[in-house]
């Protein structure tokens, strides 16, 4: 059976402390009850700045065996005027002590620029920079296009052909391309609105699970941005509509 997982973008936001977190619940722990209530989490931090090796060791301790994370690559690879010319950045990026999660190392994100056209040299030399295995660990990658001229065959060839997933990105701004060209599926869900208790409503989170449904292969589907408010609870919402209980697949 596919190996479907429903997350959270973070776990440190002071309203979902009044929402999400059970009363009391000191800060430091918000991690681990997280972690027990979804199967992954996107750290979103990575994108801006290193985390050191004790905080990839706390954070891979604090969470259920079966859990994964997965990181949001650093913007110093991904906002440079060419992608070829990543590398440097990709090495520094992997070598900040991400290996402490061990098996809870999940995919990494590639989020590229709005302004960034398809340009296929460019892009098949990035990929072709992306490291295959961190380590012992093989490692899957995500890439996430915002600008419609990525809606192009010869893009899907690209990432087919190196098992990079494209990003379905459920968004009101960029252009959502569903393609099918890994052994994943990666969605960023960012259409829920704070009036909305759940995030999504009903028939949304139908139409969401039908498509994590037909997808039939292992999938991480983050509630992201959007109305962060309503994140956990359209999170734990989705997770009910895959018959999923809360935690980790």
């Amino acid at each position: 059976m596919p190996d479907i997982r429903v997350g959270i973008g973070g776990w440190t936001y002071k309203p979902w402390r009044s929402l999400f977190y059970p009363p009391g619940l000191a800060q430091s722990r918000e991690l681990e009850y997280a972690s027990r209530q979804f199967g992954a989490i996107e750290i979103n931090s990575t994108f801006y700045s290193r985390q050191s090796p004790a905080s990839w060791r706390k954070w891979a301790d604090a969470v259920p065996d079966d859990f994964r994370f997965a990181l949001r690559a650093s913007r110093y690879c991904v906002t440079r005027p060419r992608l070829a010319d990543a590398g440097e950045g990709i090495g520094n990026f992997y070598a900040q002590g991400m290996d402490r999660l061990g098996a809870k190392l999940g995919p990494t994100l590639w989020m590229l620029s709005a302004r960034r056209a398809f340009d296929r040299d460019d892009i098949a030399a990035f990929l072709d920079l992306l490291p295959e295995r961190l380590g012992d660990r093989p490692l899957r990658h995500a890439i996430e296009p915002r600008h419609e001229s990525f809606r192009d065959p010869g893009f899907f060839e690209l990432a087919r052909s190196r098992g990079v997933a494209v990003v379905f990105g459920d968004d009101d701004d960029f252009p959502c391309i569903d393609a099918d060209t890994a052994d994943f599926r990666y969605a960023r869900l960012q259409r829920m609105r704070e009036e909305v208790m759940t995030g999504y409503d009903d028939a949304a989170l139908g139409r969401l699970a039908a498509l994590a449904g037909d997808w039939r292969k292992d999938s991480f589907l983050f509630l992201i941005n959007g109305a962060k408010l309503r994140a956990p609870a359209a999170a734990l919402a989705l997770q009910q509509r895959l018959g999923k209980a809360a935690g980790p697949a």
